[in-house]
């Protein structure tokens, strides 16, 4: 019986040290099975249905966020566009990377409303919308968190969430996030190993 336990103690280490090489070697996450993420089907700004198996073979960089919002929304996607486009200065091709905004506000951000706040950033970024239910679906499997905060005394309201950008491998899986406290150089940097440069 202990020589089972050993075994697998051994078994346990060795997996561990498995992953723990794959994040040194590669300066990211290994992809995690219960890991943030699942699928989905959205409208996006343009109006077209857009679902997660149209990425495949891309790299998603996914952000929940709201264009009412009056601070960190703005500030996190034009961080994920400057990262972009200093890539694109450098020669690197970033077709292989496709940003996307999912709404946490479906009650004020409509495909009309999405359609005017996305152009502010990288050209490729695209604005997702659904109904409430879809979008709460999609924030659960991505374990994201987000609540209505009603304003005293007005209509308007500020939404709570958690403001991350995941990014997703060509399979649809989970591999890294960045937060607040990563800079464009740092999500440029990297983003350089998955990426080609020309010439």
């Amino acid at each position: 019986m202990k020589m089972v336990r050993i075994s697998l103690w051994i078994l346990v280490f060795a997996a561990a040290a498995l992953m723990l090489g794959r994040y040194y070697n590669t300066g990211q996450q290994a992809p995690l099975a219960d890991g943030p993420g699942g699928p989905f089907t959205l409208t996006a700004h343009t109006g077209e249905t857009v679902s997660d198996t149209q990425f495949r073979g891309q790299y998603m960089l996914v952000y929940f966020g709201y264009s009412f919002c009056p601070d960190v929304c703005p500030l996190d996607l034009q961080k994920l566009s400057v990262a972009l486009y200093q890539l694109e200065e450098e020669g690197y091709d970033t077709t292989p990377i496709q940003p996307l905004f999912i709404t946490i506000d479906p009650e004020r951000d409509t495909t009309d409303e999405l359609a005017t706040f996305v152009p502010d950033f990288h050209p490729r970024l695209l604005g997702l919308t659904g109904t409430l239910d879809q979008i709460t679906e999609v924030a659960r499997d991505f374990k994201v968190y987000f609540a209505k905060r009603e304003q005293e005394g007005t209509e308007d309201y500020l939404m709570d969430h958690s403001a991350l950008i995941f990014v997703m491998d060509p399979n649809g899986k989970y591999v890294r996030l960045f937060s607040s406290r990563d800079k464009p150089a740092d999500i440029a940097e990297s983003l350089k190993p998955v990426l080609e440069k020309a010439g």
